[in-house]
């Protein structure tokens, strides 16, 4: 029994297919790291960011597209694609850079819709309304913004240096839904905070404000502390605990509850990097800790919306072949 609205759930529904994401590099950089706001980034990021660095090796998007695309058609049979800007912030510098990755989609086999890791504070009208009107003359179906909210406290999102407020948020994510574009928002479970460390009611706070705006999607993540991070040195120093899997399990299931039960959950937890994480060991375990979320949902009778519009059953469209009508 399927709890939650997911995105695999969603783009059969639309698409009567998996859409299957391919991870483009396309070399943009970070105003958290390139000293527009400072260089030491983030206090959870991984300096070297989430892409797979085919930009560093001067591969076109044509080159990574083909590279990642043969692998999914010959072990898969897969054929729709969703070109997904991810390393970094894709929408930072001028808008020129930005003008010329989009253009570099036009004819890729497969393509469907475009996604862009980024932030708000590198988004502004003339950014919006160029990736609008691209979402039209190239024919995507859809348009994402991936945006890190991570938490809508201000106190905390100043102490993990985040370089923006939850206004500037909620600002960006109502201009892009102006546009007809599509905002997955980004929060983080655990942060460490100026209280110590993010709880429960943090966490649900976070799932209220992104409730109240046009957001299409959410992705949790539990903290993990990464080599090289500036929590890593507080870790280090006695100053930072990461969130035990049975906390993690608990916030997230009364997230999930309060979350909307439109809201297509992308992911339920952070993937660490091969390498990268010092703690805690069983973020590591991706398979047992999905089959954890599972078992915990399943076991306490937890499903999304329970306590926010689903309150009598779970909603019909978390089934992938529901046909139906979605109450967007």
């Amino acid at each position: 029994m399927v709890r939650y609205y997911s995105l695999s759930a969603y783009t059969r529904q639309r698409y009567g297919k998996r859409v299957q994401k391919i991870p483009l590099d396309a070399g943009f950089s970070c105003p958290n790291r390139d000293g527009t706001l400072s260089r030491t980034g983030c206090i959870f990021c991984n300096p070297r960011g989430s892409g797979s660095g085919f930009a560093d090796k001067g591969m076109s998007f044509a080159e990574q597209w083909k590279f990642w695309r043969d692998i999914h058609t010959t072990n898969h049979n897969l054929e729709l694609f969703t070109a997904y800007l991810q390393s970094y912030s894709n929408t930072h510098g001028p808008i020129d850079q930005l003008a010329d990755a989009v253009a570099q989609l036009k004819g890729l086999p497969g393509l469907t819709t475009l996604s862009l890791g980024t932030r708000p504070d590198c988004l502004d009208d003339k950014k919006l309304d160029l990736l609008a009107e691209q979402k039209e003359k190239l024919g995507l179906e859809d348009v994402t913004l991936e945006l890190g909210l991570q938490s809508a406290c201000d106190k905390t999102l100043a102490h993990i240096n985040r370089g923006h407020t939850a206004r500037a948020f909620a600002d960006a994510t109502k201009a892009a839904a102006q546009r007809g574009l599509t905002v997955v928002a980004h929060v983080i479970a655990g942060l460490p905070s100026v209280y110590g460390r993010e709880g429960r009611n943090e966490l649900l706070d976070s799932v209220r404000f992104i409730n109240r705006l046009p957001i299409n999607g959410i992705k949790f993540h539990n903290l993990y502390v990464c080599r090289d991070t500036g929590i890593a040195k507080m870790y280090e120093n006695g100053q930072y605990t990461p969130l035990s899997q049975l906390e993690y399990l608990s916030f997230l299931s009364d997230a999930l509850m309060l979350l909307k039960p439109t809201t297509i959950v992308h992911r339920l937890n952070g993937n660490p990097l091969e390498g990268e994480l010092i703690a805690p060991e069983w973020a590591a375990n991706m398979r047992g800790l999905h089959n954890a979320v599972r078992n915990h949902l399943d076991g306490g009778d937890i499903w999304q919306g329970k306590h926010n519009g689903a309150e009598d059953a779970i909603p019909d469209w978390f089934d992938a072949a529901y046909s139906g009508e979605v109450p967007f």
